[in-house]
């Protein structure tokens, strides 16, 4: 990365790490974060401020934007150690480059690929301790952006911040999920920002989400805005369902986010010579499937989980068992193929691995 003088980082270390405080044997996910984070301001014109800080807490104005208009993405990311030593992570152009298309779809400015990139990488080489090694284990890192004009009007912000920090995190779901097929709540519609990782999408997901847990299943199948007959990721997931001998899974659209680990499944059981369709999957396909007993495995794919295979399929009342977990064999090819990748006990012969 070329960075002019002027847009050279600051690096102001902590003067007392709280590593030695982690228990990494008992991680829990997303609740303590390293010691630094990265920090960049757009003053309307340019990306100013770019410089390394002990993580802390933000002073805002009550009138600042993102709070009450909700100009506000982010992105989800993790980082790995080799048997080296080395850090690693996982296609992390494709999260920059989805990152700017949820800022242009919520009209806020794009972040430089060098700006993006050289504050990930001294972030990372400062806190690498914080990288987790254990089975099940990594470093979550969350860029994010939002408004910071201290205005109380309906229009985009001139003004931004740019922030990425970082957590040691475990397992996102330890066991396989029991979902719910939701349809009567909605995540996106057509022409909306379904796409975009933007905070506003999340938040319309949570009272529905509670819902459900409530009547014991871990979170939703979405389906289509219109009729509710066409299913579209699960929870904070993309779904798939292998169907037969073919891997199946809705393809991406304005209302699904385009997942990285989705395209990452795909693009490798197409690889193996597998079948695999992205296009509209009806729910009336995936119950008739389980009812005849041609749905040998459904799974969530995304950053957080990885692949996270989904046990029970919750419909109209009744609760549709799954096959057995255990005897789940492309489920475990996958993970294992993306894991030892992310980790550096596999080579990596398709350039998803950025080492730093």
């Amino acid at each position: 990365m070329n960075m002019t003088e002027t847009e050279m980082i600051a690096i102001s270390k902590t003067k007392s790490s709280r590593l030695p405080e982690v228990d990494f044997n008992n991680l829990v996910f997303g609740k303590q974060y390293s010691d630094h984070m990265f920090v960049a301001d757009f003053d309307g014109e340019n990306w100013t401020d770019l410089q390394i800080i002990p993580y802390q807490n933000l002073a805002l104005s009550p009138a600042t934007c993102a709070l009450h208009y909700g100009q506000s993405i982010f992105e989800g990311l993790k980082a790995y150690k080799n048997a080296q030593g080395e850090t690693l992570v996982f296609r992390p152009d494709q999260n920059f480059e989805r990152f700017n298309r949820s800022a242009t779809r919520m009209s806020m400015p794009e972040v430089p690929k060098e700006i993006f990139f050289e504050g990930l990488n001294q972030l990372l080489t400062l806190d690498k301790g914080w990288i987790p090694t254990n089975e099940g284990s990594s470093l979550y890192i969350r860029p994010f952006m939002f408004a910071t004009d201290e205005f109380i009007g309906l229009k985009s912000s001139l003004k931004y911040k740019f922030i990425i920090f970082t957590c040691p995190v475990g397992a996102y779901y330890a066991q396989p999920v029991k979902v719910k097929i939701e349809t009567e709540y909605t995540r996106a519609a057509k022409g909306g920002v379904g796409a975009a990782k933007t905070a506003g999408n999340y938040a319309a997901s949570l009272y529905p989400t509670e819902l459900v847990k409530k009547q014991g299943y871990d979170q939703i199948i979405w389906t289509d805005a219109k009729d509710h007959k066409y299913i579209e990721e699960a929870g904070s997931m993309n779904v798939m369902f292998l169907i037969g001998d073919t891997l199946i899974t809705p393809q991406s659209s304005d209302t699904i986010l385009a997942g990285i680990t989705r395209r990452s499944v795909v693009d490798l059981v197409r690889s193996w010579g597998l079948k695999v369709e992205e296009r509209q999957v009806s729910l009336e396909e995936v119950l008739t499937a389980i009812k005849n007993n041609t749905l040998k495995e459904a799974f969530g794919a995304g950053t957080a989980a990885t692949i996270s295979s989904i046990e029970v399929i919750a419909h109209d009342g009744i609760d549709y068992q799954l096959p057995n977990v255990a005897d789940r064999k492309l489920e475990k090819r996958i993970l294992a193929e993306l894991d030892g990748m992310k980790r550096g006990t596999i080579e990596d012969t398709r350039n998803w691995i950025y080492k730093l």
